[in-house]
Formats: C-alpha cells, structure tokens, sequence
C-alpha cells in the first residue's frame, strides 16, 4: 500500500488490519521534518518505508512512478486534502482503483468544482474569484446580505471569514491572506486562490460516502454546529445527523450527483451542504476520508470498519463484510475552544474522561502556553468524543463533558508566549 500524506491519529486504526511491513508512506520533506514524521513511523509495525516525495508540485506523480515502476502497490490512498491529485494519478499510472485525476483536481479547486457542479443542476451559492479587497467590496455591493471570503485551495476553514458591512472588507482581507498552517505543509508557499461567495443561512450537514466504480456502498449524514461569529469553525459533529429520513435521502442523493458530476470512480468523499428553505446548496466537496473525528463515530454509531473498508476499495477487493444502511446508536464530536491568552492550568479533564458515553478528551494546551484565538479548525485546542443510544443524546453528553473542562488563562504579556499550532 502506498499512502500518501501522514496522519498519526489513524496509525492505532490501520494497525487493526494491516499487516507487518506492508505500507509505504510519501510525505514532503518540509512536513517529514517539522512532524518529526520518520520518527514516529519507527515505531509503527505497518510501516515498511517512508518515501520523501515534493508530492504538491504538478507532474510529481509521474515522475515517482517512473522513478519507482518496480514498487507494484495494492494501492494508493490520499490520506489529506492536498494529496489527493497526487494519489489520482499515481494509481491510474499504476493501474489501480482512484478517483481519477480529473475528479480529484475538480474537488480540490472550489471554484472549479462550483462551475462542474452547476452545470450538473446542484444549488451553489453565488461565488466569484476575487484578487483584491476592491473586487470583494463590489461583489458585497451586488448582493443583498453577508457573503464569505475564502480561499478556494486550502483546507480546515483557513482563511474563511464572514463579512456583513463594506467596512469590515479591508481587514477581512488581510486576516484572511494569513493561511499558515506550519507544521502540516511545505515551507514553499501555495498559490493564493480567493472567493467571494453569497452566504447562505441554513442547517450545515456532511455527507460521507464510500464509493466503488462511481457508485454508493454506504453513506452517512453528519450533523455539524458551528462556532458564532465571523469564523465558521466546526464546534460539534453529530451521527448519525438527527433530521428526518426524507432529507437524508435527499443529502446522499445529492452527494451522488455530485459524484457523477465530477466523474469520481473509487474512494471516499465528505461532501459539505447547507440546506436553506429545504434546498441543500453545496459547500464543497473533498475526495478522501472526513477529518475532525468523523470517522471515528461513524465506526462507533452504526457500527462499521469504515477505515478498512475504504482500503479495501481502494485495493479493488471484496469488503470485508456487509455495511450497514442505518445507524445502531449515535456518537458526537464535540471540541474545545477559549479566548486568547496565556494557559496558567487546565482541569476537569479526568472529570470529563469519567462521565457517560466518553470516549476520548484531549487538550492540546498545557501550563505557560499562549493561544492567539480561533481562525481556524487548527486553533481548536480540544476535543470531546462519546457515544449515546441516540444522535441527541450523543450531543447532550459531548456537551456536558466538554463543560467539564476548564482552561484557566491570564492575559498575555507583548513578545511572550508561544503560540500553539493545530491540530
């Protein structure tokens, strides 16, 4: 198996099904480097290798499997967002089950894929590219309400922002042409791509679906909340989604068109709507597996090895067992957030650990930490994850351990602190 790009909280899942040596990781040497990548890979049993690859740069995958015709792979899975062309047209140079280049470069350009998707009958938001703060103003002058600038190649609500006043452009321009995400990409900087885009009020949903030669095996609908204000950071996830069965229906049939739209053949996709007035507008759509603990309470809620099901399509075999169509249970993903400052103490933890339904909490603050504020979901500093016998009970008991939780600040000093990155 080639996987390319490295994400550590999947290594305990995968290890469940893959065998010894039997996985070959590619990842860039800046993210190798500043994630210590080599070395937590040392410890993984799976790991036959690392493969150091510039893999964002176009032409790269060519160029590896030329360099590499002798590696003959069972397959090629984009483990992140940016990997996804890469991992495209590796596995069609291979001749392995993907997405297909076409697709994958479709889905990781928004403004392309809103072009494709319209012609195929989804609502969209009215959307423009924009290269300043003065053609923001005058798409904000066009319209009647608030929009959302955003970038149209990044990942993780970097550089999203909502913006309701001509007043307010200037500055949301600035703040959102800060789209570092350290340590998890290349120190080279990626080309600035922005949108300027109606905003549509509504209920938020994802859609999760496991594809096989462009048709549904199994599709999940998760709820979303987000955080008030300005930043449309995800706050809670919620499976199964507690809406009526029509308009589940509705969301995966959707999905699909979106599938057939951008000629999506093998994997996964997270499929992102807004449903405004009972019509789902399409947000954007990535073509690899959810993030934000999604996975994990798909696995929890229905129950189903998601995870090595995706493998298992990926490397053209049959699935290890039959998928459920509906969910058993629910489970939610609640996460932490807090105001700037510097971290004097955190409590509640063990607390939270011990209340009903948990399954996990994290906090990535410690003591004589600083935190600037939330801009995106990597400035989210924790997470709460449980499981309930319903979607809403899920969220009531995510919600009470994550109140459980206490991080105790004081005001930070100019030019002290260090600033904590995502996750």
């Amino acid at each position: 198996m080639l996987v390319v790009g490295f994400v550590g909280v999947t290594l305990a899942a995968i290890g469940t099904f893959q065998p010894d040596d039997s996985v070959i990781y590619i990842e860039e040497p800046d993210v190798v480097r500043k994630r210590h990548v080599r070395e937590a890979l040392e410890k993984v049993p799976f790991a036959r290798e690392l493969i150091e690859w510039e893999y964002h740069l176009e032409g790269r995958a060519d160029e590896f499997y030329l360099a590499h015709r002798d590696l003959d792979p069972l397959a090629v899975v984009p483990a992140i967002e940016y990997a996804t062309p890469f991992a495209a047209r590796l596995a069609e140079r291979y001749g392995l089950p993907g997405a297909t280049l076409g697709a994958a470069r479709i889905l990781r350009d928004k403004a392309l894929l809103r072009q494709v998707s319209a012609a195929a009958g989804i609502a969209n938001p009215a959307s423009v590219r924009v290269r300043d703060a003065e053609e923001v103003r005058e798409f904000l002058a066009r319209g009647t309400g608030p929009i959302v600038l955003k970038p149209a190649n990044r990942q993780a609500s970097v550089g999203t922002q909502v913006i309701h006043h001509a007043a307010e452009v200037e500055s949301a321009w600035s703040a959102c042409l800060a789209q570092d995400e350290g340590v998890f990409v290349p120190d080279r900087p990626i080309e600035l791509s922005m949108l300027a885009e109606e905003y549509v009020a509504g209920e938020e949903f994802s859609v999760e679906m496991l594809v096989r030669a462009g048709g549904a095996l199994f599709v999940n609908v998760t709820g979303k909340q987000l955080v008030p204000g300005a930043r449309p950071v995800e706050l809670a996830h919620i499976v199964p989604a507690d809406i009526p069965g029509e308009l589940a229906t509705l969301l995966g049939r959707q999905t699909a068109q979106v599938v057939e739209a951008v000629g999506f053949r093998d994997g996964i996709v997270h499929c992102e709507w807004i449903v405004s007035h009972g019509v789902p507008h399409l947000v954007e759509c990535a073509g690899r597996l959810a993030g934000d603990g999604i996975v994990d309470i798909i696995e929890l809620a229905y129950p189903v090895e998601l995870l090595r099901c995706y493998y298992a399509v990926m490397q053209g075999r049959e699935l290890p067992g039959e998928l459920p169509r509906q969910a058993a249970g629910g489970a939610a993903v609640r996460f932490l957030t807090t105001e700037p400052g510097v971290v004097e103490g955190v409590r509640g933890l063990e607390e939270a650990r011990r209340a009903a339904g948990v399954v996990l909490v994290d906090v990535a603050l410690a003591p004589g930490d600083s935190f600037a504020g939330l801009r995106s979901s990597w400035d989210r500093v924790g997470i709460v994850m449980v499981t309930a016998d319903s979607p809403a009970e899920a969220l009531r008991r995510a919600e009470a351990a994550a109140g459980l939780v206490r991080i105790d600040l004081r005001a930070p000093l100019t030019g002290t602190g260090t600033e904590i990155p995502g996750r």
